[in-house]
């Protein structure tokens, strides 16, 4: 795709169309080339969206609990984006759960756009995917967009630095809460469910992590612990309180500026490795490193290790210009 076509899917996102933000997506997930003048053609109108993540073990209900919040989100005349981050397909490297069959009372709702992403087993890639296609949902004019993960890893926990509010979703039987602390869930979350609440061993489980955010660094905001039953949609009302109330703290925050700050400045840092890796790879595969090819090759081979050949290569300017040129 050349990049008149792309700045045209812009346009056509921007005027309302559908179909022009789900292409714009996907080269978000390929990673293409147009995607820089993408998002900066957007970037005026990407940050308005109140970004809420969810996450927790497989079956806890994240998807119950997503669709009964865009039922409430709806209700209350909200636009609602919702991003569904998925493992990958062994062979395809697509989505294995693709845009959620259990979300289908959305589907055809013209206020909700639900994109699943695949994880594609890359850590860092999906989170900057994620970030992009939160962007392009704010652009198109979403006011809520919600983040569903699959689980609790090292990927889940960069995609949810993402969101403004982290909802943590346990079950009963998913075991004691120390795994909370083991998984730094403690760390990133907002607001704690404990779903499936009919279940034995809910209250203690509610209890445990009650004492347990006493160990956390004092806060201003106190993260609430609520029980509820996702598939009878009981204490979903008591949920969206919750997020009206995270909201409003976010809002008269006077930490939240340098927050951004930090999270932009993070970003500036994602996208200069992102770029300066994809520049390199195809460079060497070009044979771009002139000079330096006899020790590439000596690295291919295992007669010399990379970080000397890394090092080697940084102190040479020459050699970091063929490698990192456009």
């Amino acid at each position: 795709m050349s990049a008149g076509p792309a700045l045209q899917l812009v346009e056509r996102m921007l005027e309302g169309d559908r179909v022009a933000l789900a292409r714009l997506m996907t080269l978000v997930e390929n990673r293409s080339p147009e995607l820089p003048e993408v998002m900066a053609r957007i970037h005026p109108r990407a940050g308005a969206a109140q970004v809420i993540g969810i996450t927790g073990p497989p079956g806890a209900g994240k998807s119950t609990l997503t669709d009964r919040m865009t039922a409430r989100l709806r209700a209350a005349g909200k636009r609602v984006g919702i991003v569904a981050v998925d493992p990958s397909s062994p062979f395809s490297g697509g989505a294995v759960l693709g845009d959620r069959i259990r979300m289908q009372a959305h589907f055809l709702d013209p206020g909700v756009f639900i994109r699943s992403l695949a994880s594609r087993g890359s850590r860092g890639g999906v989170a900057r995917a994620t970030r992009d296609v939160i962007r392009l949902m704010a652009a198109f004019g979403m006011d809520a967009i919600l983040v569903e993960t699959v689980g609790v890893g090292q990927t889940e926990l960069d995609v949810m630095r993402l969101a403004d509010t982290t909802i943590v979703v346990l079950v009963p039987e998913a075991g004691d809460a120390v795994q909370v602390m083991k998984a730094g869930l403690l760390e990133i979350a907002d607001v704690f469910l404990v779903n499936k609440a009919d279940r034995e061993g809910a209250e203690r489980l509610h209890a445990e992590l009650v004492q347990m955010l006493q160990l956390r660094p004092p806060s201003a905001w106190t993260v609430p612990v609520l029980l509820t039953q996702a598939a009878t949609d009981r204490g979903t009302d008591e949920l969206m309180d919750a997020l009206a109330k995270r909201q409003a703290w976010l809002a008269a925050d006077e930490g939240r500026a340098e927050r951004e700050r930090a999270r932009r400045e993070q970003e500036l840092i994602d996208v200069l490795e992102e770029e300066v890796a994809r520049r390199v790879h195809r460079n060497l595969e070009a044979g771009a490193s002139d000079g330096r090819a006899g020790l590439i090759e000596k690295v291919r081979a295992g007669t010399m290790d990379p970080y000397t050949a890394a090092l080697t290569i940084l102190d040479d300017a020459a050699a970091v210009d063929r490698l990192t040129r456009r």
